[in-house]
């Protein structure tokens, strides 16, 4: 598709901090850009003005809301579609929808990209409020069939459009297999219930007792970090398990260069970019079998998936890969071929082709 002149309006949160959507965001305005596409990035996580204003919890987000809403209001003069980057919950109502009436009456197109593996819980709660704006929408990706197996259950067409993977990132740290002596594991999800780190701690608890030296390193933020910490105390793992905090992208590359393992034990999951980090870097990876993360991985192929809530199994993959060196370069191989599905160069053409279909 020809590129010169196309002009879009991207909506979504962005760094600081790093998360999924967030470096979705600015990729995509960057990869974009580099295409020669103008791009009028209007952020929904945007610094509150003044700063004290962040201090006043009810107050503070009708400070952040209403010049968001004329933003939107004015680009739509200039931009040929927005495209959205939406998630469920109240980033839906508040930051979406609004959009997506805007653009209905200033008559601009509109394309969402929808995240997040709570999806199917959120329609069934607010379905009835969801569905007129969903209406309104020109095309909604989704980056997975998982996600668009669960809009076809409401009535509503998807296309397809992996998230990207920003290859330059991340690179294969030159290993001889795992290390069986002292091997470093790693969790890069935040410290919230729905990604049950709890899980993660006790399996590393069982994968210490066969092995004294392993580590365990969690690099993430949230409300559960105390908790989780009390837990590492009480299970006696003070000298072995690490709390980073959220890690910038830099960070986070070079976490993934000393990791051996990386396991993900969420609950609720969509299509997680961290796995792909993983899988980008040459870190085998052990996770739940929940939501999307069967549609991205295949068990026993470019990774092992487990049950959910189930520590002693997850404890039991991980230390069949230490045992197993050529299972774990199996996972190596095939998880380098996977991400390459998630480069640009390949997801480039899948949204050109969307847009160009709105805007013939």
């Amino acid at each position: 598709m020809e590129t010169s002149g196309l002009h879009i309006g991207l909506i979504g949160p962005l760094p600081p901090p790093s998360g999924g959507m967030a470096n979705q965001t600015r990729q995509l305005a960057e990869l974009l850009q580099q295409e020669g596409v103008a791009v009028t990035l209007i952020q929904t996580n945007a610094p509150y003005y003044p700063k004290w204003i962040e201090k006043l919890k009810g107050l503070r987000a009708i400070f952040r809301l209403i010049p968001y809403l004329v933003r939107i209001w004015v680009s739509a003069k200039n931009v040929q579609l927005f495209h959205v980057m939406a998630n469920s919950g109240w980033s839906w109502h508040l930051y979406v929808t609004p959009v997506i009436w805007i653009a209905w009456l200033r008559r601009k197109p509109v394309v969402i990209t929808y995240h997040g593996g709570e999806a199917e819980k959120f329609f069934n709660q607010s379905f009835f409020w969801i569905r007129p704006s969903l209406r309104r929408v020109t095309a909604i990706l989704v980056p997975s069939s998982f996600l668009q197996g669960v809009f076809g259950k409401f009535g509503f067409n998807t296309v397809i459009v992996p998230n990207i993977i920003n290859l330059g990132r991340f690179s294969m740290r030159v290993r001889a297999g795992i290390r069986k002596n002292g091997p470093h594991i790693i969790v890069t999800r935040n410290l919230e219930p729905i990604y049950d780190i709890t899980s993660a701690i006790h399996a590393f608890s069982q994968i210490q007792a066969c092995i004294p030296a392993a580590r365990l390193t969690i690099a993430g933020s949230g409300p559960e970090r105390s908790m989780l910490e009390q837990l590492v105390t009480n299970l006696g793992l003070n000298g072995s398990v690490r709390f980073t905090g959220r890690l910038d992208n830099e960070m986070i590359s070079a976490l993934y260069q000393e990791a051996d393992v990386m396991i993900n034990p969420s609950l609720v999951d969509n299509m997680p970019i961290s796995i792909l980090e993983a899988l980008a870097s040459g870190v085998p990876v052990v996770s739940t079998d929940v939501g999307g993360i069967p549609f991205l991985v295949t068990h026993e192929k470019n990774a092992l998936l487990v049950p959910p809530a189930r520590p002693e199994i997850m404890a039991e993959a991980v230390l069949r890969m230490f045992d197993n060196p050529p299972l774990a370069n199996h996972l190596i191989e095939e998880g380098i071929k996977l991400v390459q599905e998630y480069a640009w160069p390949n997801v480039r053409e899948q949204l050109l082709m969307v847009y160009r279909q709105i805007l013939k």
